[in-house]
């Protein structure tokens, strides 16, 4: 069978793969549907990827069909329609044991740290496919940006009433976006973009801020805050200056998330941190708790997938039309792959 791999940065190649074997205890073999684009695959693709190796089979938003299943695995069956939760955990080390499985010691993402999706078919752990019924093909692909979301959006704690901010009006920061409306805190979003705040407000964003540079976003945030600023910050940006400057926009007692990762070291005022008694923290993934969460969210219909997917392209297609999705002005939101 044919998969996409992306052989060095910059250089995607189509290869040719043995079709997988049956599945063995806890596994299962999966029919490929659709994998989603995201910010990791465009890091990857420029080589900026901290977690990145090489060569890589890229995809790990994900959404597929059961074609069998191992013999002592009784959640799933052949014909199931499935979500993916990617991230590959031992099941052993201190944080799996404290059921942080998404910051496992050892933790391997699909199309990150081992091969990923854009194939027709693969074998995955079983524990790792949760069944989704009703959801579309896409609506599955979606479920692991929407679960990122949904676990900063936990870290952060927001109360409803409370003055949160989200800074990145991209896919991570909608998928924020999302959740914490739904846990009635008052949403801010900050971006340089204001097409990208234009495209947020269609998803139910109250308060969009354009950051120009020149501190006029701070008093704008001020004025909707009452003067005190944001009881959370989430960074989704993954941008050094943003990260570094994000504390500036916490109210005195704050939570500050960064879900977006960079490279680069962040240079935090102390003394900004200490007088105002923040919290900082990091969001990593998501927990398996949080995707069936996410999956009965958009079962339910308290989330709108609908203004997600932007941008399409066929499996064969897909080589042709990667570069155009990472220049801003094609105004990718969510590019999605229809492998099958």
């Amino acid at each position: 069978m044919k998969a996409i791999q992306l052989e060095k940065p910059g250089s995607f190649r189509t290869i040719d793969l043995d079709e997988p074997a049956a599945p063995g205890p806890g596994e299962a073999l999966l029919k490929v549907l659709r994998v989603g684009v995201c910010g990791t695959d465009f890091s990857g693709f420029h080589g900026r990827m901290p977690f990145y190796s090489y060569p890589r089979i890229p995809g790990h938003e994900l959404g597929v069909e059961v074609v069998a299943v191992g013999p002592d695995v009784r959640h799933l069956k052949p014909g199931d329609r499935c979500a993916v939760e990617p991230y590959l955990n031992c099941q052993a080390c201190f944080p799996c044991r404290r059921g942080h499985t998404n910051c496992c010691e050892s933790l391997q993402t699909l199309g990150v740290h081992t091969d990923g999706g854009l194939r027709p078919r693969v074998i995955l752990p079983a524990r790792k496919v949760h069944p989704a019924p009703g959801l579309s093909p896409e609506q599955l692909a979606l479920v692991e940006t929407l679960g990122i979301g949904c676990h900063a959006v936990d870290r952060a704690e927001p109360k409803a009433g409370d003055d949160l901010l989200i800074i990145g009006a991209g896919p991570i920061g909608l998928s924020a976006l999302d959740f914490a409306k739904l846990s009635g805190a008052k949403v801010a979003m900050l971006d340089v973009n204001p097409a990208r705040l234009e495209f947020a407000k269609k998803m139910g964003l109250q308060n969009g801020i354009t950051l120009k540079g020149d501190g006029s976003e701070i008093e704008e945030m001020k004025r909707l805050t009452n003067g005190s600023l944001f009881a959370q910050v989430i960074d989704a940006t993954g941008n050094q200056k943003s990260m570094s400057n994000a504390m500036n926009y916490c109210a005195f007692s704050g939570r500050l998330v960064f879900v977006g990762i960079t490279q680069e070291n962040l240079a935090l005022p102390h003394p900004l941190m200490h007088r105002r008694e923040l919290t900082v923290m990091g969001s990593r993934n998501a927990v398996p708790d949080t995707v069936r969460r996410v999956i009965a969210a958009i079962t339910a219909g308290k989330i709108d997938t609908t203004p997600w997917v932007t941008h399409t392209a066929p499996f064969d297609g897909f080589i042709e039309a990667f570069p155009a999705w990472t220049r801003p002005e094609t105004g990718v939101i969510k590019a999605m792959v229809t492998v099958q």
